[in-house]
């Protein structure tokens, strides 16, 4: 990977969580809103416990996310790597037989 595709997926990480933490900072909004005997105080820490709960989960999501993405290449690569073994022995046999036949022909 160069230089700039890590310069790249560096920038998305960080858009990606800044996107993820209005996200949490909305919906914690949405969730205190209807919390009308709630302080001030007690509002923001509420929308801040929500909203660190909410990134929590988000990055719980991603992990998982990876690891499964990170086991299906893994197949992926396994399955290639298989269909390839298997084309170049048909392939062969077949290029044997074809030489096969070309030397009973010849003879």
């Amino acid at each position: 990977m160069s230089v700039t595709d890590e310069f790249l997926n560096d920038i998305e990480g960080h858009l990606l969580l800044a996107a993820t933490r209005e996200e949490g900072r909305t919906a914690a909004a949405r969730f205190s809103a209807p919390l009308h005997w709630l302080t001030d105080a007690q509002r923001g820490e509420v929308e801040r416990r929500f909203e660190a709960e909410y990134l929590a989960l988000a990055r719980v999501s991603w992990q998982h996310t990876a690891e499964r993405a990170g086991r299906l290449r893994d197949e992926y690569e396994a399955t290639y790597r298989d269909l390839r073994r298997r084309l170049l022995a048909g392939w062969l046999l077949a290029c044997a037989l074809a030489f096969g036949v070309l030397v009973v022909c010849l003879v």
